[in-house]
This record gives structure tokens, sequence and C-alpha cells, in this order.
């Protein structure tokens, strides 16, 4: 074999031998994306409609100190944002705009996963409680008149 020929089947062999794999780095979808200024866990959620699929990025109000806390003193809510209360165990609930200056709709979703009621546009710092109709296995928090522009409804399903 020339020497040519050796040099070309040594390049061959080394181009198909196995390389150290680079250093994996983790996706965006595999870290857990956190909100800026709550520091809570921000999660995908969706509301189905009919045929439309609503898609949200929403902040988890997980413990007692994150739901208690809500959206109070928070001046911003984008379009595709929103919070979550999920309720365990299931129960009635009540929410109030105590400390909360955007207007919001108040979402509660039933054990199905479908909305119960909504109490759209709530008024901003206002202290009226304003209930669910029944057991809610979640309460959903989106900027106020968002549910309206959206055509979200009673009956419509809330996955997270």
């Amino acid at each position: 074999m020339s020497r040519i020929a050796a040099l070309a089947v040594c390049a061959l062999l080394a181009a198909c031998s196995p390389q150290p794999a680079a250093e994996a780095t983790p996706s965006a979808a595999a870290v857990a994306s956190v909100h800026p200024v709550s520091g809570l866990e921000v999660i995908p959620l969706t509301v189905t409609s009919g045929d439309a699929v609503h898609r949200f990025a929403v902040e988890l109000a997980a413990s007692p100190e994150a739901q208690q806390r809500g959206l109070m003193f928070r001046t911003e809510l984008g379009d595709s944002e929103g919070m979550i209360f999920p309720s365990t165990p299931p129960q009635v609930r009540s929410f109030w705009m105590k400390n909360t200056p955007l207007p919001l709709d108040i979402i509660y979703i039933g054990e199905d996963g479908r909305i119960l009621n909504i109490h759209p546009m709530t008024t901003p710092y206002s202290l009226d409680s304003l209930y669910s109709t029944g057991v809610t296995s979640g309460v959903l928090e989106l900027r106020g008149g968002r549910a309206e522009e959206l055509g979200i409804e009673v009956g419509d399903l809330v996955e997270w």
C-alpha cells in the first residue's frame, strides 16, 4: 500500500471512530423557568375553548405564602401570562383584589378541569370577596379583559 493510501485509510478510520461526547447543555424545556418578579416556577397552561387552544405561561402559586400574595403589587401582566392557584384539596374559593393595582379576570376551575365561573375585569384594590360557584381544583388569574378577548367562557377546559 502506498504511503498516501495508508494515510487516507488512517484518516477514514479516525473520522469513523467514536469521538468524545460534547458536554450536554440542558434544553430550555429541561430547565424550570422562574418568573423574574415573583420567583415562582412558570409552567405551561392551556384553555381549550371550542376548537381554539389558548396557551399561557403561568406562575405556579403552590405554597400558602405564594397564594396569599398572588399578583399583589404587580403593575404588569402580559397577554400570555397569568397565575394558577391549585386548590389542594379541592374546595370553594374566594379571592379579593387587596393591594392589586391591575384589573384581573379571576377564573374558577372545577374538579373536572372545566371553568365554573369567571369574575371579569375585577376592580383594583377592592376588598370585596369574589366566590367560586362550586368546588374548585384551581383558580386562574389573567389580565383583566383577556378572557373576553379570547372567547374563554364557562365550560371551557383548563389544563396545567
